[in-house]
């Protein structure tokens, strides 16, 4: 069954068959839609470390087939860690991790002396973390090293307490899909707007 188009030149209307014409505006608006598809950065390996808790943690049980946001931090920080942490609230509230179970947000820091449990549990409660959604990391330093240098390719844990304000996005495969400069004006935006695709 053939499909009809108006169409308008100059002042004069005229009735043309489109089945092609607009079966292909159809798929030009379909195509438009679609978001890219976000790169493939790297891969993060299993790890065991310590949550706010005390309790071991250990990422092949507690993020299996999740979609997780890391950042590197201290507590005693005084310039740019209560800035990102109060960022990833604002991605805890907008991913809504009190009720979606399919996403984490992992926070580990470049100062395991002084953050202990209790220190990573007070700092958790500060910005209002959901308990088992959220986690506050310490542990040895040479997992952690591990992580900040060779996995996630941020930074190092080697006492500066130099930290990246970069966010990273991990897929429910452990692959980083995304990272993300917190300075950045859209750079929250755009965090939230990847992680909801990876839940798509």
């Amino acid at each position: 069954m053939a499909f009809w188009c108006w169409t308008e030149r100059v002042t004069k209307l005229v009735i043309i068959p489109c089945r092609v014409a607009c079966l292909g505006g159809v798929l030009f608006i379909a195509s438009c839609g679609s978001a890219p598809e976000l790169p493939t950065l790297g891969a993060i390996p299993a790890f065991e470390l310590t949550d706010q808790t005390g309790a071991a943690f250990h990422s092949q049980a507690a993020l299996h087939k999740k979609i997780w946001i890391a950042d590197f931090f201290f507590t005693h920080c005084p310039g740019p860690c209560p800035r990102m942490s109060s960022q990833l609230h604002q991605v805890q509230a907008a991913l809504s991790l009190s009720t979606d179970e399919r996403v984490r947000i992992v926070s580990f820091t470049v100062d395991p002396q002084r953050d202990t449990p209790p220190v990573l549990a007070e700092y958790s409660q500060h910005f209002e973390a959901i308990p088992g959604k959220w986690f506050f990391l310490t542990g040895d330093v040479s997992a952690l090293q591990r992580l900040g240098r060779q996995d996630f390719k941020l930074n190092d844990v080697d006492g500066s307490l130099d930290h990246s304000e970069r966010f990273a996005l991990v897929d429910a495969d452990s692959n980083i899909r995304g990272y993300y400069q917190t300075t950045e004006k859209d750079a929250i935006p755009r965090l939230i707007a990847d992680a909801k695709q990876l839940l798509k």
